[in-house]
């Protein structure tokens, strides 16, 4: 029970889908602390879009995460649009050739992610942004990879790593987008990207769970 197929990526991604919608409202208050306050919105706008528009169509996995990063690049406003746009198209074509999708595949799909987001944003670690949960996440996959460790086990051990990235993001000084300009009274607030990277990340590894075999 160790490997998840790329065929079986449609119900992953419309579970991310679902959690998106679920804290839409969620999103939308941890950015208004300290943002505009219209996070929750995009993301809920764009992950809707593409419901709407394949829910009805059969996708693989990485299929799924290009169709979504091409409508959050193009159809979104705001900063995170790109973003996420970046992330996922280039999760999906580290992951195109994958026919199973086993701990090495996925660190190496979501490290492509990260690698792609920070070619377009100097962002890294400790700045507040959702590098802070991305990039721990990749370390765990890449961590269990080279340990043997089981699957779910390392898809638990992803999600732990990026709440635990989410969270530190509570005490830092943003450096970037609106609320950089806040210096210190950016501290004590989590930061929304990375609050949305990790419900992101936290419905796929369960999404995953359920579909291995």
């Amino acid at each position: 029970m160790n490997t998840f197929y790329n065929a079986d990526g449609k119900p992953v991604l419309l579970k991310i889908v679902k959690a998106i919608q679920e804290n839409k409202a969620y999103l939308g208050e941890v950015d208004g602390l300290i943002g505009d306050g219209d996070h929750g919105m995009n993301m809920n706008k764009g992950f809707s879009v593409f419901e709407e528009r394949f829910q009805d169509e059969e996708f693989t996995f990485s299929e799924g995460l290009d169709e979504l990063g091409m409508i959050l690049l193009n159809e979104i406003g705001g900063s995170m649009g790109p973003i996420y746009g970046t992330i996922f198209m280039d999760m999906a074509e580290a992951g195109e050739e994958f026919e199973e999708i086993q701990v090495g595949q996925l660190a190496a799909m979501l490290e492509a992610g990260l690698n792609g987001l920070c070619e377009i944003v100097e962002a890294k670690v400790g700045d507040k942004t959702l590098v802070d949960t991305l990039a721990p996440a990749v370390e765990s996959l890449k961590k269990s990879a080279s340990e043997g460790i089981g699957f779910a086990d390392a898809l638990s051990a992803m999600k732990a790593a990026a709440e635990a990235g989410r969270d530190s993001t509570k005490d830092m000084v943003a450096k970037f987008g609106r609320s950089s300009r806040l210096g210190e009274r950016s501290r004590g607030v989590l930061d929304a990207g990375a609050t949305s990277c990790c419900i992101i990340l936290c419905a796929m590894a369960d999404g995953m769970i359920e579909m291995l075999r």
